[in-house]
């Protein structure tokens, strides 16, 4: 039996065998998320938490650094002026540490011309002693809408550099829903894009006030075609093939080179004019007598005010020709549009024209044309609105303004196979993926005897 020596140091076996035996588990489980096939997406999407927990896959010895406290996540972005080495210290670690990071990515970033805003995340693990700095665990900054680098210590203390990719899929979203708030927050909150919303808006503002005819509750749906991660994030949308809103339904239909939107039977449904030419604008004043907010007495208010925020953009509310684009009274700065069938439009009160908005300038339905604003005889920024038929000035809401075509023949059979499959999408609820492969989440290493190179 071997005798025991004080002299001579004891060798430690289980914080080591633990501490390989954690790494292993995180390699291998790193491993199996790499190499093991992946659920279809349309059924179990990896939700943005399980994107974070697969970063931390990287992070392989993480959970196994002797000494020190469990990591701690630290958002940093890089400030006006601050160099990366600066703002990775920043985060809590030895300016040392700081510039082995910063080698580590050098090669795959370009370290050097750093911009301000530029985001990442770094663990963090405080000594369990309290006595010395903090130490770099990893490192983790998104370079693209799919892929993100990281840094993360190996078991005998070195960086290695690493690129989480995501599979990017082409789909076709059904986003539906309930109002709840805002148009916008409501369509936001089921995965719409920002484009996506714009363009919906603009759409139902041949049809509905939303400032007047939307409420809590009011069903919505829009299906549109994207570029998303597997973790479910929109990279990029694409056109807008069906909306609904409080039970009109719009099916996009491409004619003539661009998408067109159709009700149910086949009418095109962009009204010959907008019912409001200012994007989430609310009526303030309507057509008829009213007593003047400056004069004091009673007389015709010849159009509708739509109260909104100095600035706000102005759309045309049809296709057409400037007639007028001057100083007019106490309407301020004056604008008229000339459209077909001797119709015409006026904007009041703005603040300025749009670039190249002048008499004679060609401008179609939903372009910006000029911008809210208070000249003239205003008690404050709002757009008043005018529609003239043959020269004289009628109801803006209750005109009854002409209605676009109707497909026929072979564009309206055409039209039914595309309705047909958004409504089969829409009875289902389901998202349409476009193509057959299964998207796998690649953890690729970056450093090697040479130096990195991002795949």
């Amino acid at each position: 039996m071997q005798e025991f020596d004080p002299r001579r140091p004891t060798l430690r076996l289980a914080p080591r065998l633990f501490t390989a035996i954690a790494g292993m588990a995180a390699l291998g489980l790193g491993w199996k998320l790499t190499a093991a096939d992946v659920p279809n997406p349309v059924k179990a999407a990896l939700d943005p938490a399980a994107l974070v927990a697969l970063q931390h896959v990287a992070f392989a010895s993480a959970e196994a650094q002797p000494g020190f406290d469990r990591p701690q996540s630290i958002p940093v972005k890089v400030r006006p002026g601050e160099t990366l080495e600066g703002a990775v210290e920043r985060a809590g670690v030895a300016p040392e540490e700081a510039r082995q990071v910063v080698a580590a990515l050098h090669g795959a970033i370009d370290t050097v011309n750093i911009k301000a805003g530029m985001a990442f995340e770094a663990a963090i693990a405080q000594r369990r002693s309290q006595r010395g700095p903090a130490r770099l665990i990893g490192l983790s900054m998104r370079t693209s809408p799919s892929s993100t680098l990281t840094v993360s210590r190996t078991f005998d203390g070195a960086l290695k550099l690493r690129e989480l990719e995501e599979e990017v899929r082409d789909e076709t979203k059904v986003a539906c829903g309930e109002m709840n708030g805002s148009f916008y927050e409501s369509v936001a909150n089921v995965g719409g894009t920002p484009a996506v919303i714009s363009e919906a808006a603009k759409l139902f503002s041949h049809k509905i006030d939303f400032s007047r005819d939307i409420h809590e509750g009011d069903r919505f749906c829009l299906v549109f075609d994207r570029k998303v991660t597997e973790s479910g994030r929109t990279i990029e949308a694409g056109d807008l093939d069906y909306a609904e809103v409080k039970g009109q339904r719009f099916y996009g239909f491409e004619r003539d080179g661009k998408t067109q939107f159709f009700d149910e039977t086949g009418k095109n449904i962009k009204g010959f004019l907008l019912r409001t030419p200012v994007d989430g604008a609310r009526i303030t004043s309507t057509f008829g007598a009213r007593r003047h907010p400056i004069l004091g007495f009673n007389r015709a208010h010849k159009g509708v005010d739509f109260g909104a925020g100095q600035g706000t953009p102005i759309l045309a509310a049809g296709d057409g020709v400037v007639l007028e684009a001057r100083r007019w009274s106490g309407y301020g700065n004056w604008l008229r549009i000339r459209h077909a069938g001797k119709w015409d439009t006026g904007y009041a009160h703005i603040s300025r024209y749009a670039a190249g908005i002048r008499a004679g300038t060609k401008v179609r339905q939903g372009q910006v044309v000029a911008y809210v604003g208070s000249t003239g005889m205003s008690t404050g920024p709002h757009l008043h609105y005018e529609v003239w038929l043959n020269g004289q000035r009628v109801n803006p809401i209750g005109a009854k303004v002409p209605q676009g075509t109707v497909l026929s023949g072979g564009e309206l059979a055409s039209f039914k196979v595309k309705k047909s499959r958004i409504d089969r999408m829409l009875a289902e609820g389901e998202t349409a993926v476009a193509g057959e492969a299964t998207p796998k989440l690649a953890l690729a290493d970056l450093r090697s005897e040479g130096a990195p190179k991002l795949r």
